[in-house]
C-alpha cells in the first residue's frame, strides 16, 4: 500500500500551460511542427551583453551571496527603479529566485495559514499553486470580456472581504489578460486596503511593455502605500532571459522585508550567476525596450486581427504583456487543446494553448476562452492563426452559442 503524501500535494494542480505538453510531445514525434503560443516564452534573443558579463567573471569560487542578494546587484536594481520612476533603496530590495519566489515570500510573509487572499480572476494560474504552498484561501472577484476584463466594481471586492482576508494581489499588466490597470484602479484597490488593514500585492512582470503609448502604474508610486504595497518582480520577460531565474521583492515595509528576508536566509542565497546577468540586464540603454516593445505590438497587432476575422472569435485589444484571451467558439478548450495536439494538424502543423479554466477559480467559468501568448516571430505567429483558424472550422464540438457559464460571463454576471 503506498505511503500517503500531504495534503497540499494532493491539491497541487498541474501547470495551466503545461497541462497539455504530454499531447505536444506526442505530436512531435509524430513529425508534426508544434507552435507553442501556450507560454510566456519569447523567442526574441537574450541580450549577448547578459552572457558576456559571465564569461568574463573571474570567480574564483561560485560562493553564496548575502541572503538579499549581493549589494552591487541590489544597487543596480535600485538605479533600474530609479529610471522606472519608482524611487526604492537598496533596503528596500530583496533579491529571489525569480518572481515565483518573490510570489511565494509575500504570501508567507503577509497571510497565516488559514487567511484569505483576494485576486481578480481570470488570474495568473499559477498564483493558485503558491496558495496552496502557503496554506491560504484564494477568494475571486471576476471580470469580464465584456468590460475588457477591467478591474471589477470596488463594491465587489468589498462584499467578499471577511476576517481572515488579509491581501490583493494582482498582476498589472495582467497576465492572462493583457489588462494594463489604471491609477484609479489601482487607488482604488489601495483604499480598500487602507480601510481594512491588508496588504496590497502587486506584480509587475511586465511593466516595459504597454502599448499605445500607455504607461504601467507601479503600486510603489501610490500615495499612502508604502506600508501596505509589496511588489514581486523579475527579470524573465523584461530581457527575455526566463532562464536566469532572479526576481525581487520591493517594500517600503521595513517589517515585511524583514520577514521575507529570514524566508530568503532560509534557502541561503539567490542565484550568483544569475544575478551576474541581472547587472548586465540593467545597463542596457533604453532604447531596448523601444524596439521590444514594438515588436510585441505588432504581434499583439498580428493576433487580434487575424483572431477577429475568425469566424465566432471574439477577441479584446489587450493594453499590455503579451497575451490575449480570446472567446472561442468550441465547446471546451481543453477538449479542444487536446483536440488540436492529438489528432488535428494543417499542412503537418498544429498548436498549443493554453485553455483558460485554469486561470480562473470559479468553477465552469473560461470554459470557451484560451490565453495565448503572442511570443513568437511574425512569420510562425501568422502560420500559427492559420493553423487555429482551420482547426476552428474543423473541430467536431464547435458551438456557435456560448455554453451556459460561459454565457453568464459574457453578460457579465
Amino acid at each position: 500500500m503506498p505511503l500517503p503524501i500531504s495534503e497540499r500535494g494532493r491539491q497541487m494542480p498541474a501547470s495551466p500551460f503545461r497541462k497539455l505538453a504530454p499531447f505536444a510531445e506526442q505530436a512531435k514525434r509524430q513529425g508534426k511542427k508544434v507552435y507553442h503560443l501556450n507560454i510566456g516564452q519569447p523567442d526574441i534573443a537574450t541580450p549577448p551583453s547578459l552572457f558576456e558579463a559571465v564569461r568574463q567573471a573571474d570567480i574564483p569560487v561560485l560562493a553564496y551571496s548575502h541572503g538579499a542578494g549581493t549589494d552591487s546587484y541590489r544597487q543596480k536594481l535600485a538605479a533600474y527603479y530609479h529610471r522606472a520612476g519608482i524611487e526604492v533603496s537598496t533596503e528596500e530590495i530583496l533579491v529571489t529566485t525569480a518572481g515565483s519566489e518573490a510570489i511565494l515570500f509575500a504570501l508567507l510573509t503577509c497571510l497565516n495559514p488559514g487567511d484569505e487572499l483576494l485576486v481578480p480572476e481570470p488570474f495568473y494560474g499559477t498564483y493558485t499553486a503558491f496558495a496552496i504552498a502557503a496554506g491560504v484561501s484564494i477568494v475571486t472577484v471576476t471580470a469580464t470580456i465584456d468590460t475588457g476584463f477591467a478591474l471589477p466594481p470596488l463594491a465587489d471586492f468589498e462584499a467578499v472581504i471577511t476576517p481572515r482576508t488579509r491581501a490583493i494581489l494582482l498582476c498589472n499588466p495582467s497576465n492572462p489578460t493583457g489588462h494594463v490597470y489604471t491609477r484609479a484602479e489601482l487607488e482604488g484597490l489601495l483604499g480598500i486596503c487602507q480601510r481594512h488593514g491588508l496588504y496590497l500585492l502587486s506584480d509587475e512582470a511586465y511593466r516595459e511593455y504597454c502599448y499605445d503609448g500607455a504607461k504601467a502604474t507601479s503600486a510603489l508610486n501610490l500615495p499612502g502605500g508604502d506600508e501596505y504595497v509589496v511588489v514581486l518582480d523579475t527579470i524573465s520577460k523584461r530581457y527575455s532571459a526566463c532562464g536566469a531565474r532572479v526576481g525581487s521583492l520591493v517594500t517600503r515595509n521595513k517589517t515585511v522585508w524583514q520577514a521575507a528576508f529570514h524566508f530568503a536566509q532560509m534557502r541561503i542565497s539567490p542565484p550568483g550567476l544569475g544575478m551576474l546577468l541581472g547587472e548586465a540586464a540593467v545597463e542596457l540603454p533604453e532604447s531596448y525596450f523601444d524596439e521590444n516593445r514594438a515588436e510585441y505590438q505588432a504581434r499583439r497587432d498580428l493576433t487580434v486581427r487575424r483572431l477577429r476575422a475568425m469566424l465566432g472569435v471574439r477577441c479584446l485589444v489587450p493594453g499590455g504583456a503579451f497575451y490575449v484571451m480570446p472567446h472561442l467558439p468550441v465547446d471546451d478548450a481543453e477538449r479542444f487543446g487536446e483536440w488540436l495536439l492529438r489528432e488535428f494538424s494543417y499542412d503537418n502543423q498544429t498548436l498549443m494553448l493554453s485553455p483558460a479554466a485554469g486561470f480562473y477559480q470559479t468553477p465552469g467559468l473560461g470554459r470557451q476562452q484560451v490565453r495565448l501568448a503572442y511570443v513568437l516571430n511574425l512569420k510562425d505567429l501568422d502560420a500559427a492563426m492559420t493553423v487555429l483558424e482551420q482547426a476552428l472550422l474543423a473541430y467536431p464540438g464547435r458551438v456557435e452559442e456560448p455554453v451556459a457559464a460561459e454565457a453568464a460571463e459574457l453578460a457579465g454576471a
